[in-house]
């Protein structure tokens, strides 16, 4: 399992879980994937893995539970969604979601895991895949904050348009640019 969408400023978190029989040819870190080249591997993920499961965790629950503890309930439902439990889950990073653990999960955390295990990889670009496609969704609906571009992260053009515009519904309160710029758009 792995997540997407941890640094944004804007838009849930997305998580993956992929289950593999064999290696796919080009699986990597998503970050590392063009947007065309992940999208081409998400439908071939799709296709021939033996199970895959793509969750989130909205907006509200990364201002309630933090973005760390969000993330660990994206990759719990990405988990638990999968049509095939598990015998063993590595997660990327390097903590081990308490849900898995209270749901009696066996497995680990392993730093770098997009890079090193082709399941992790396959569910970093699921989850990157979904994570951008949800952002095409903000744009259409924010036009003004050029979603579709940034993704949420805080560039500077996302960050002139929230002093421009204030926050939509979809940032996330909880992040210090946010709650800057809404304290001073308050005032």
């Amino acid at each position: 399992a792995d997540e997407a969408g941890r640094g944004p400023l804007a838009g849930a978190v997305f998580a993956a879980a992929v289950i593999l029989d064999a290696p796919i040819a080009g699986l990597a870190d998503s970050k590392k994937l063009s947007a065309k080249t992940r999208e081409r591997l998400a439908e071939q993920i799709k296709s021939q893995a033996r199970a895959w499961a793509i969750a989130s965790a909205s907006v509200a629950e990364i201002d309630e539970l933090n973005i760390l503890q969000a993330s660990m309930l994206a990759m719990t439902r990405a988990v638990q969604a999968l049509s095939i439990r598990p015998d063993w889950v590595w997660v990327d990073g390097n903590h081990f979601p308490k849900g898995l653990v209270a749901a009696q999960y066996t497995g680990g955390a392993m730093i770098k895991g997009d890079a090193k295990e082709s399941a992790i990889s396959a569910a970093s670009i699921l989850a990157k895949v979904a994570r951008d496609t949800d952002c095409l969704r903000l744009d259409a609906l924010y036009p003004e904050y050029g979603f579709a571009q940034h993704k949420g992260y805080p560039t500077a053009a996302h960050l002139k348009a929230l002093q421009q515009h204030g926050a939509t519904p979809e940032h996330r309160m909880s992040f210090a640019p946010v709650q800057t710029l809404q304290f001073k758009t308050k005032k």
